[in-house]
Protein backbone atom coordinates (compact mmCIF):
# COMPACT_ATOMS: atom_id res chain seq x y z
CA UNK A 1 0.00 0.00 0.00
CA UNK A 2 2.83 2.50 0.22
CA UNK A 3 3.52 2.45 3.66
CA UNK A 4 6.94 1.41 3.52
CA UNK A 5 7.34 4.66 1.78
CA UNK A 6 7.87 6.54 5.06
CA UNK A 7 9.62 5.30 8.65
CA UNK A 8 6.74 5.35 11.38
CA UNK A 9 7.88 7.75 13.16
CA UNK A 10 7.24 9.97 10.33
CA UNK A 11 3.85 8.61 10.19
CA UNK A 12 2.68 8.35 13.71
CA UNK A 13 3.78 12.57 13.48
CA UNK A 14 1.44 12.95 10.33
CA UNK A 15 -1.16 11.09 12.23
CA UNK A 16 -0.73 13.46 14.90
CA UNK A 17 -0.55 16.67 13.49
CA UNK A 18 -3.67 15.70 11.45
CA UNK A 19 -5.37 15.15 14.73
CA UNK A 20 -5.05 17.92 16.14
CA UNK A 21 -5.68 20.30 13.18
CA UNK A 22 -8.69 18.50 12.96
CA UNK A 23 -9.68 19.47 16.88
CA UNK A 24 -9.53 15.71 17.92
CA UNK A 25 -8.59 14.51 21.15
CA UNK A 26 -6.61 10.89 21.54
CA UNK A 27 -9.81 9.90 23.36
CA UNK A 28 -11.94 10.70 20.97
CA UNK A 29 -10.23 9.07 17.96
CA UNK A 30 -9.46 5.90 19.59
CA UNK A 31 -13.10 5.86 20.86
CA UNK A 32 -13.98 6.04 16.95
CA UNK A 33 -11.58 3.73 16.49
CA UNK A 34 -12.60 0.97 18.79
CA UNK A 35 -8.72 1.17 19.98
CA UNK A 36 -7.19 1.90 23.36
CA UNK A 37 -6.43 5.24 23.78
CA UNK A 38 -2.81 3.72 24.81
CA UNK A 39 -2.13 2.05 21.30
CA UNK A 40 -3.43 4.97 19.15
CA UNK A 41 -0.54 6.93 21.57
CA UNK A 42 1.63 4.42 20.54
CA UNK A 43 0.53 4.71 16.59
CA UNK A 44 1.50 8.41 16.78
CA UNK A 45 4.95 8.24 18.19
CA UNK A 46 5.72 5.46 15.81
CA UNK A 47 6.30 2.75 18.25
CA UNK A 48 3.44 0.64 16.88
CA UNK A 49 3.54 -0.03 13.11
CA UNK A 50 -0.16 0.85 12.02
CA UNK A 51 -2.26 -1.36 10.20
CA UNK A 52 -3.55 -1.17 6.76
CA UNK A 53 -7.15 -1.28 7.15
CA UNK A 54 -6.32 1.37 10.14
CA UNK A 55 -4.84 3.69 8.39
CA UNK A 56 -7.98 3.90 5.68
CA UNK A 57 -10.02 4.24 8.53
CA UNK A 58 -8.31 7.14 9.82
CA UNK A 59 -7.78 8.75 6.41
CA UNK A 60 -11.74 8.77 6.37
CA UNK A 61 -12.04 10.32 9.77
CA UNK A 62 -9.89 12.71 8.87
CA UNK A 63 -11.68 13.37 5.56
CA UNK A 64 -8.34 13.03 3.42
CA UNK A 65 -6.77 9.90 1.39
CA UNK A 66 -4.72 7.27 2.10
CA UNK A 67 -1.66 8.80 -0.52
CA UNK A 68 -2.20 12.29 1.22
CA UNK A 69 -1.20 10.83 4.24
CA UNK A 70 1.77 8.58 3.16
CA UNK A 71 3.15 11.02 0.02
CA UNK A 72 6.76 12.41 1.15
CA UNK A 73 6.86 15.42 -0.14
CA UNK A 74 3.20 15.86 1.89
CA UNK A 75 3.09 18.82 4.57
CA UNK A 76 2.71 18.38 7.92
CA UNK A 77 3.18 21.35 9.93
CA UNK A 78 1.95 22.25 13.18
CA UNK A 79 1.60 26.04 15.00
CA UNK A 80 -1.00 25.81 17.07
CA UNK A 81 0.88 24.20 19.79
CA UNK A 82 3.02 27.00 20.29
CA UNK A 83 0.37 29.71 20.54
CA UNK A 84 -1.54 27.54 22.86
CA UNK A 85 1.74 27.61 25.48
CA UNK A 86 0.89 31.59 25.56
CA UNK A 87 -1.30 32.81 28.36
CA UNK A 88 -2.66 35.31 26.43
CA UNK A 89 -4.07 32.22 23.99
CA UNK A 90 -5.98 30.62 25.98
CA UNK A 91 -9.55 30.70 23.74
CA UNK A 92 -11.22 29.78 21.04
CA UNK A 93 -10.85 32.41 18.87
CA UNK A 94 -6.57 32.58 18.74
CA UNK A 95 -6.82 28.92 18.77
CA UNK A 96 -8.62 29.22 15.51
CA UNK A 97 -6.28 32.15 14.27
CA UNK A 98 -3.17 29.99 14.55
CA UNK A 99 -4.95 26.88 12.83
CA UNK A 100 -5.75 29.35 10.16
CA UNK A 101 -1.85 30.38 10.39
CA UNK A 102 -0.84 26.40 10.08
CA UNK A 103 -3.52 26.04 7.03
CA UNK A 104 -1.93 28.79 4.84
CA UNK A 105 1.72 27.80 5.48
CA UNK A 106 0.99 24.10 4.70
CA UNK A 107 -1.05 25.49 1.64
CA UNK A 108 1.93 27.56 0.48
CA UNK A 109 4.72 24.95 0.96
CA UNK A 110 2.81 22.43 -0.70
CA UNK A 111 2.65 24.16 -3.81
CA UNK A 112 5.72 25.28 -3.49
CA UNK A 113 6.95 21.54 -3.68
CA UNK A 114 4.16 21.06 -7.21
CA UNK A 115 5.87 23.75 -8.44
CA UNK A 116 9.61 22.50 -7.78
CA UNK A 117 10.47 25.72 -5.74
CA UNK A 118 12.45 26.72 -3.03
CA UNK A 119 11.49 29.67 -0.86
CA UNK A 120 14.35 32.38 -0.77
CA UNK A 121 14.77 33.98 2.25
CA UNK A 122 16.08 37.40 2.48
CA UNK A 123 15.89 37.90 6.71
CA UNK A 124 17.46 40.74 8.36
CA UNK A 125 20.25 39.80 11.06
CA UNK A 126 18.75 39.00 14.70
CA UNK A 127 19.26 41.85 17.33
CA UNK A 128 18.12 39.75 20.57
CA UNK A 129 17.05 41.87 23.35
CA UNK A 130 20.38 42.82 25.54
CA UNK A 131 20.32 44.60 29.70
CA UNK A 132 19.75 48.13 29.62
CA UNK A 133 17.52 50.18 28.27
CA UNK A 134 15.05 48.25 25.82
CA UNK A 135 13.23 51.41 23.82
CA UNK A 136 16.95 52.61 22.84
CA UNK A 137 17.74 49.33 21.23
CA UNK A 138 14.37 49.08 19.68
CA UNK A 139 14.86 52.76 18.13
CA UNK A 140 18.36 51.88 16.86
CA UNK A 141 17.11 48.16 15.80
CA UNK A 142 14.57 49.84 13.77
CA UNK A 143 16.89 52.60 11.69
CA UNK A 144 19.26 49.50 11.30
CA UNK A 145 16.40 47.56 9.67
CA UNK A 146 15.56 50.86 7.83
CA UNK A 147 18.99 51.74 6.56
CA UNK A 148 19.44 47.52 5.53
CA UNK A 149 16.04 48.29 3.29
CA UNK A 150 17.11 51.17 1.83
CA UNK A 151 14.32 52.94 3.40
CA UNK A 152 16.64 55.97 4.75
CA UNK A 153 13.71 58.67 6.32
CA UNK A 154 11.06 57.89 3.44
CA UNK A 155 7.86 56.22 4.07
CA UNK A 156 7.87 52.21 3.99
CA UNK A 157 5.27 52.46 1.36
CA UNK A 158 3.72 48.88 0.79
CA UNK A 159 4.84 46.36 3.76
CA UNK A 160 3.06 43.62 3.08
CA UNK A 161 5.13 43.23 -0.71
CA UNK A 162 8.52 44.26 0.98
CA UNK A 163 7.53 41.23 3.69
CA UNK A 164 6.76 38.67 1.42
CA UNK A 165 8.63 39.59 -1.72
CA UNK A 166 11.81 41.12 -0.50
CA UNK A 167 12.04 39.49 2.94
CA UNK A 168 10.51 36.00 2.34
CA UNK A 169 8.50 36.37 4.74
CA UNK A 170 5.21 34.33 5.12
CA UNK A 171 2.52 36.74 5.38
CA UNK A 172 -1.50 36.23 5.15
CA UNK A 173 -4.50 38.80 5.70
CA UNK A 174 -7.61 37.22 6.17
CA UNK A 175 -10.82 37.84 8.96
CA UNK A 176 -9.80 37.11 12.19
CA UNK A 177 -11.38 37.56 15.97
CA UNK A 178 -11.86 41.76 16.36
CA UNK A 179 -9.33 41.32 19.01
CA UNK A 180 -6.85 39.63 17.56
CA UNK A 181 -4.51 41.96 15.46
CA UNK A 182 -1.75 39.47 14.04
CA UNK A 183 0.03 36.47 14.75
CA UNK A 184 3.97 35.61 14.28
CA UNK A 185 5.76 32.67 14.41
CA UNK A 186 9.06 31.12 13.14
CA UNK A 187 9.39 27.83 12.31
CA UNK A 188 12.75 26.04 11.33
CA UNK A 189 11.23 24.45 7.85
CA UNK A 190 8.68 27.29 6.46
CA UNK A 191 10.24 30.13 7.89
CA UNK A 192 8.79 33.28 9.45
CA UNK A 193 5.49 33.22 9.34
CA UNK A 194 2.81 36.48 10.28
CA UNK A 195 -1.12 36.70 9.85
CA UNK A 196 -2.90 40.17 9.72
CA UNK A 197 -6.67 40.77 10.49
CA UNK A 198 -8.75 41.79 7.16
CA UNK A 199 -11.12 43.72 9.33
CA UNK A 200 -8.86 46.14 10.71
CA UNK A 201 -8.09 49.65 8.64
CA UNK A 202 -5.09 49.25 6.31
CA UNK A 203 -3.22 52.00 8.84
CA UNK A 204 -4.08 49.38 11.96
CA UNK A 205 -2.57 46.07 9.97
CA UNK A 206 0.50 48.50 8.85
CA UNK A 207 1.38 48.95 12.62
CA UNK A 208 0.48 45.62 13.17
CA UNK A 209 2.97 44.24 11.07
CA UNK A 210 5.52 47.15 11.92
CA UNK A 211 5.23 45.37 15.42
CA UNK A 212 5.49 41.95 14.36
CA UNK A 213 8.33 43.00 12.88
CA UNK A 214 9.82 43.98 15.79
CA UNK A 215 9.35 40.22 17.45
CA UNK A 216 10.77 39.05 14.42
CA UNK A 217 14.33 40.89 14.70
CA UNK A 218 14.19 40.14 18.78
CA UNK A 219 12.66 36.91 19.74
CA UNK A 220 11.95 35.76 16.28
CA UNK A 221 11.82 31.84 17.72
CA UNK A 222 8.96 32.81 20.47
CA UNK A 223 5.12 33.15 18.77
CA UNK A 224 3.68 36.45 19.23
CA UNK A 225 -0.56 36.98 19.40
CA UNK A 226 -0.78 40.69 19.35
CA UNK A 227 -4.38 41.81 20.76
CA UNK A 228 -5.61 44.86 19.92
CA UNK A 229 -5.03 47.78 22.64
CA UNK A 230 -2.80 44.71 24.09
CA UNK A 231 -0.44 47.18 26.89
CA UNK A 232 1.37 44.33 28.34
CA UNK A 233 4.42 45.63 29.82
CA UNK A 234 7.08 43.06 29.69
CA UNK A 235 10.34 44.19 27.88
CA UNK A 236 9.72 42.22 24.70
CA UNK A 237 6.47 43.79 23.91
CA UNK A 238 8.12 47.64 25.39
CA UNK A 239 10.71 46.65 22.64
CA UNK A 240 7.92 45.40 20.08
CA UNK A 241 6.22 48.65 20.94
CA UNK A 242 9.16 51.22 20.39
CA UNK A 243 10.46 49.35 17.20
CA UNK A 244 7.01 49.75 15.37
CA UNK A 245 6.70 53.57 16.13
CA UNK A 246 10.39 53.97 14.89
CA UNK A 247 9.84 51.90 12.61
CA UNK A 248 6.91 53.63 10.90
CA UNK A 249 7.17 57.14 11.87
CA UNK A 250 11.39 58.06 12.35
CA UNK A 251 11.76 60.76 14.58
CA UNK A 252 13.65 62.95 12.41
CA UNK A 253 11.13 62.27 9.63
CA UNK A 254 8.30 63.60 11.96
CA UNK A 255 10.20 66.35 13.18
CA UNK A 256 10.32 67.46 9.58
CA UNK A 257 7.01 66.83 8.45
CA UNK A 258 5.56 68.52 11.59
CA UNK A 259 7.31 71.87 10.82
CA UNK A 260 6.44 71.72 6.90
CA UNK A 261 2.63 71.28 7.49
CA UNK A 262 2.28 73.30 10.67
CA UNK A 263 3.96 75.81 9.37
CA UNK A 264 2.78 79.61 10.44
CA UNK A 265 0.39 77.99 12.96
CA UNK A 266 0.40 78.14 16.99
CA UNK A 267 -2.10 75.36 17.16
CA UNK A 268 -2.16 71.98 16.44
CA UNK A 269 -5.42 71.09 14.40
CA UNK A 270 -7.18 68.39 13.18
CA UNK A 271 -6.42 69.07 9.93
CA UNK A 272 -2.17 69.05 10.92
CA UNK A 273 -3.08 65.60 12.25
CA UNK A 274 -5.21 64.35 9.45
CA UNK A 275 -2.20 65.43 7.03
CA UNK A 276 0.18 63.88 9.45
CA UNK A 277 -1.42 60.81 9.63
CA UNK A 278 -1.63 59.79 6.01
CA UNK A 279 1.74 61.15 5.34
CA UNK A 280 2.83 58.24 7.69
CA UNK A 281 0.35 55.85 6.58
CA UNK A 282 -0.71 55.49 10.93
CA UNK A 283 -3.55 55.94 12.38
CA UNK A 284 -4.98 59.15 13.89
CA UNK A 285 -4.11 58.49 17.32
CA UNK A 286 -0.81 56.74 16.68
CA UNK A 287 0.52 59.63 15.00
CA UNK A 288 -0.71 62.19 17.82
CA UNK A 289 0.69 59.63 20.74
CA UNK A 290 3.99 60.12 18.52
CA UNK A 291 3.99 64.06 18.86
CA UNK A 292 3.20 63.62 22.29
CA UNK A 293 6.02 61.30 22.34
CA UNK A 294 8.80 63.37 20.88
CA UNK A 295 7.41 66.34 22.64
CA UNK A 296 6.01 68.13 19.28
CA UNK A 297 2.72 68.85 21.46
CA UNK A 298 1.87 68.70 24.92
CA UNK A 299 0.62 64.82 26.62
CA UNK A 300 -2.66 64.54 26.55
CA UNK A 301 -3.05 66.29 23.10
CA UNK A 302 -5.17 63.22 21.78
CA UNK A 303 -7.22 62.66 25.29
CA UNK A 304 -8.58 66.48 24.29
CA UNK A 305 -9.61 65.79 21.15
CA UNK A 306 -11.49 62.31 22.14
CA UNK A 307 -13.01 64.86 24.71
CA UNK A 308 -13.87 67.38 21.96
CA UNK A 309 -15.65 65.56 19.51
CA UNK A 310 -12.56 63.35 18.30
CA UNK A 311 -11.45 63.31 14.47
CA UNK A 312 -14.01 61.81 12.13
CA UNK A 313 -13.24 59.66 9.13
CA UNK A 314 -15.85 62.84 7.31
CA UNK A 315 -13.25 65.04 8.71
CA UNK A 316 -10.45 62.96 7.00
CA UNK A 317 -12.32 62.68 4.13
CA UNK A 318 -12.73 66.21 3.74
CA UNK A 319 -9.26 67.28 4.25
CA UNK A 320 -8.00 64.22 1.83
CA UNK A 321 -10.07 64.63 -0.98
CA UNK A 322 -8.28 66.00 -3.95
CA UNK A 323 -5.00 64.52 -2.13
CA UNK A 324 -6.28 60.72 -2.37
CA UNK A 325 -8.82 58.31 -3.43
CA UNK A 326 -11.04 58.57 0.32
CA UNK A 327 -13.79 56.36 -1.29
CA UNK A 328 -14.20 53.66 1.34
CA UNK A 329 -11.88 50.29 1.42
CA UNK A 330 -12.71 47.51 -1.19
CA UNK A 331 -12.39 44.39 0.30
CA UNK A 332 -11.25 41.26 -1.69
CA UNK A 333 -13.56 38.87 -1.07
CA UNK A 334 -11.28 35.91 -1.34
CA UNK A 335 -10.29 35.14 2.23
CA UNK A 336 -6.72 34.64 1.62
CA UNK A 337 -5.03 37.72 0.52
CA UNK A 338 -1.24 36.71 0.05
CA UNK A 339 0.66 37.86 -3.16
CA UNK A 340 2.22 34.96 -3.46
CA UNK A 341 0.46 32.35 -2.26
CA UNK A 342 -2.69 33.14 -5.09
CA UNK A 343 0.21 33.64 -7.52
CA UNK A 344 1.23 30.34 -6.56
CA UNK A 345 -2.36 28.82 -6.54
CA UNK A 346 -2.82 29.98 -9.60
CA UNK A 347 0.54 29.37 -11.48
CA UNK A 348 -0.25 25.52 -10.16
CA UNK A 349 -3.64 25.46 -11.83
CA UNK A 350 -2.41 26.81 -15.49
CA UNK A 351 0.06 24.60 -15.53
CA UNK A 352 -2.38 21.75 -14.89
CA UNK A 353 -0.75 20.52 -11.98
CA UNK A 354 -3.97 20.57 -9.73
CA UNK A 355 -6.99 20.63 -10.47
CA UNK A 356 -9.67 24.01 -9.55
CA UNK A 357 -11.44 21.26 -7.05
CA UNK A 358 -8.28 19.90 -5.34
CA UNK A 359 -6.56 23.85 -5.25
CA UNK A 360 -9.89 25.06 -3.55
CA UNK A 361 -9.17 22.12 -0.91
CA UNK A 362 -6.31 23.47 -0.34
CA UNK A 363 -6.71 27.15 0.26
CA UNK A 364 -10.33 25.79 2.16
CA UNK A 365 -12.63 27.40 -0.12
CA UNK A 366 -14.93 26.96 -2.05
CA UNK A 367 -14.47 26.45 -5.88
CA UNK A 368 -16.60 29.46 -7.10
CA UNK A 369 -14.18 31.86 -4.74
CA UNK A 370 -10.79 29.76 -6.36
CA UNK A 371 -12.40 30.59 -9.45
CA UNK A 372 -12.68 34.02 -8.58
CA UNK A 373 -9.11 34.26 -7.48
CA UNK A 374 -8.37 33.16 -10.57
CA UNK A 375 -10.17 36.12 -12.38
CA UNK A 376 -8.70 38.66 -9.90
CA UNK A 377 -5.16 37.10 -11.09
CA UNK A 378 -6.26 37.34 -14.81
CA UNK A 379 -7.37 40.91 -14.24
CA UNK A 380 -4.00 42.16 -13.16
CA UNK A 381 -2.46 41.15 -16.61
CA UNK A 382 1.32 41.22 -17.34
CA UNK A 383 3.74 39.28 -20.20
CA UNK A 384 4.88 36.61 -20.11
CA UNK A 385 7.78 36.37 -18.48
CA UNK A 386 9.93 33.97 -16.11
CA UNK A 387 9.24 33.43 -13.19
CA UNK A 388 5.91 33.46 -13.10
CA UNK A 389 5.33 34.05 -9.33
CA UNK A 390 7.55 35.79 -6.66
CA UNK A 391 9.90 33.46 -5.20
Amino acid sequence: MGSANINSTELGERLRVTRESHGFTQAAIAGRMELARTTLLAIEKGTRRIKNDELRRLASIYETSVNELLRRESVHIDLVPRFRSLRTTEDLATTKAAQTLTNFVRAEVELESLLGIERSRNYPPERPLMFGDVQSQAESDAMELRQWLGLGMSRAVDLVAMLELDMGVRLYICPLDSKISGLFAFDDSSGACMLLNANHPPERRRQSIAHELGHFIATRRSPEVLLLDKNERSREERYANAFGRTFLTPARAVQQQFQRITAGSSRLTRRHIILLAFTFGVSREAIVRRLEELGLTKSGTWDWFESNGGISNAQARQVLDGIVDVEPETRSSVPSQSIRLNALAAEAWRQGLASEGQLARLLRVDRITFREMIDTLDIEGGVDVSPKFPR
